[in-house]
């Protein structure tokens, strides 16, 4: 039980936590606001952050500056954002990617999902089947058909990844599982690098968030869709196959989001000030127009609540994915 003087000190100490996160929302912020994204400049993730960061900016009142920082599956860029004070200035673009998935697959990574809180969610990705344009086959089945050959001549294919314990890496590992079919995992700091590989014919598939760019790379022979990993075809990628499609993988089917994240320490006040902001730059006619072009599928924006609860729900779904195929910190 607190005493009388311990009670009017946490009482004291609470109004001064208020206190303070007002002023932090009357002056925030007073300069530029760094917005992090975990993987090198001309990935999906970069084209995102530039669709909106300018908008952003204008409804802070201070530029938005894109920060771009690969390696470790992420985990570099969010331990840079941890690193610094949890007051609004670095913003982290995350995925499950970065903030559920690393910390389960790299033993060095000593943060945890829950040391991050989403502010809002900025898009869905559908994830594409690709693969280098050399590859004999022009489906999915035939490329399982490929692959489960190959293996059993003791030349197992590839496929590439943004990093271990990525989604990307689980996609392959799943696939790996699902169809019996033993691959290798080609592992990258980002997706430019990958895609740059695919091209070059040294890595044989990448299961990747789809952009618009995909569409023209197929179009002018430099990388094939093989299929989408949707249930139905969408509007955006009607010209390729949903996985629901295929005879060996129907059931293959996922996407992945991208959110804004802080430090779980900043003040509310602060948090509410960003949330407004970045719910706004959404309903900007321009960010989406940009978004959708680059196939990206825009939710509806979400109460803080909403976005606390997606998160806790996300974190559950890709840690019990994880725990399905065995993920290993290594």
């Amino acid at each position: 039980m607190k005493t009388p003087i311990q009670t009017l000190i946490t009482a004291a100490a609470i109004a001064l936590s208020a206190v303070t996160g007002a002023a932090h929302a009357q002056t925030y912020p007073a300069k530029p606001v760094s917005l992090v994204v975990p993987y090198p400049a001309g990935g999906l993730s970069d084209v995102i952050a530039r669709s909106v960061n300018t908008t952003l900016g204008k409804h802070l009142g201070q530029p938005v500056m894109v920060e771009n920082l690969g390696g470790a599956s992420g985990s570099i860029a969010a331990q840079k954002v941890l690193n610094n004070p949890g007051d609004g200035y670095q913003v982290f673009q995350g995925s499950p990617n970065e903030l559920i998935l690393a910390p389960l697959a790299i033993a060095s990574i000593k943060f945890k999902s829950e040391d991050f809180r989403l502010i809002q969610m900025i898009a869905t990705a559908q994830i594409a089947f690709l693969a280098r344009k050399d590859l004999a086959v022009n489906n999915v089945d035939e490329f399982l058909d490929l692959a489960r050959k190959a293996a059993k001549d003791g030349r197992p294919l590839t496929y590439a990844s943004v990093g271990p314990g990525s989604f990307y890496h689980l996609l392959g590992e799943q696939l790996s599982k699902v169809s019996g079919i033993p691959m290798i995992h080609v592992p990258y700091k980002g997706a430019a690098p990958a895609e740059l590989d695919l091209m070059a014919g040294n890595v044989d598939i990448f299961l990747a968030p789809y952009g618009k760019k995909y569409d023209e790379m197929h179009k002018k022979g430099t990388i094939k869709v093989l299929a989408m990993l949707n249930s139905e075809r969408l509007e955006s990628t009607k010209a390729y196959p949903a996985i629901s499609e295929s005879k060996q993988l129907k059931d293959f089917t996922f996407n992945i989001w991208t959110g804004y994240f802080v430090k779980k320490d900043t003040p509310e006040a602060v948090v509410t000030v960003l949330h407004k902001a970045i719910s706004e730059s959404l309903g900007d006619a321009a960010v989406r127009q940009t978004l959708e072009a680059n196939s990206q599928l825009l939710p509806k924006p979400q109460t803080l609540a909403a976005a606390d609860k997606a998160y806790a729900d996300g974190t559950s779904q890709f840690r019990g994915i994880a725990k399905a195929i065995n993920l290993q910190p290594q």
